[in-house]
């Protein structure tokens, strides 16, 4: 068996059956031990939203930790992001200027200040005006001359994030670094944040059987044969699709 690396999303994904994840936490485990294995989390929860969900559940300590969906990622448990990933993506960022500028929009309810990061503005919309406000405010933040990204899920999470972040850019990073091929890399995720993961290259993709919709309507219309949409939910799902690519022996 040759190392591979091994990313995931958390909530709905990892972490939803504790009897899965037990499972699938002895076989990474043991895989890292004995063959090299790089576990990665991609989440959009902050820093501190992570830390609190490691006391709830037992989640392997991973090599990386991508957090705020895509925008930091820290190494070998380290508290401080990597400051190469972070000048990566600052250009043409200007988080206050993003801030004055969403305060035009009433729809657009602020997260959370835990969730408000360096390099990520985030709301809560509510699906209903979510098509007509989302193009209005990527218009107008563009012809103030922002390089950034707007990502919406599970029908009332907006994020804006500068151009060049998000989770799945955040994973061709790491896999560069550690000299890992597509073919070696495999994704887990079950929402539309996670359709970056996904979309950036060719890494074997496992989808869980609980996706959402947003998710399961990308993949409908972006079939590849290098991703799998499995039966079993959350870390079932996982296990199901690491065996379907042989990762697992």
């Amino acid at each position: 068996m040759s190392p591979f690396l091994f990313v995931t999303d958390l909530d709905n994904t990892l972490v939803g059956d504790d009897q899965a994840l037990a499972t699938l936490n002895h076989k990474l485990s043991q895989h890292r031990q004995e063959h090299g294995t790089k576990i990665v989390y991609a989440t959009g929860r902050s820093p501190e939203l992570y830390r609190l969900l490691t006391t709830e559940k037992p989640l392997l300590e991973p090599d990386a930790l991508i957090t705020s969906v895509g925008t930091e990622i820290y190494l070998n448990g380290s508290d401080t992001p990597d400051s190469g990933w972070s000048t990566k993506i600052a250009q043409g960022w200007d988080r206050d200027l993003i801030v004055a500028t969403s305060a035009h929009f009433a729809d657009l309810v602020p997260q959370p200040d835990s969730e408000q990061r360096p390099f990520k503005v985030s709301f809560f919309l509510t699906k209903e005006v979510a098509r007509e406000v989302i193009p209005r405010l990527e218009s107008l933040l563009q012809n103030k001359g922002l390089d950034i990204k707007l990502i919406y899920s599970t029908g009332q999470d907006l994020d804006i994030l500068p151009r060049n972040s998000d989770k799945g850019l955040a994973v061709q990073f790491l896999r560069q670094q550690w000299e890992m091929s597509p073919e070696q890399t495999v994704v887990c995720g079950d929402s539309g944040n996670d359709i970056a993961l996904f979309s950036s290259g060719q890494e074997r993709g496992v989808i869980v059987g609980n996706a959402s919709a947003e998710l399961l309507e990308w993949h409908n219309a972006n079939p590849a044969d290098y991703r799998y949409l499995a039966q079993a939910a959350c870390a079932g799902g996982i296990l199901e699709g690491l065996y379907y690519f042989g990762f697992l022996g």
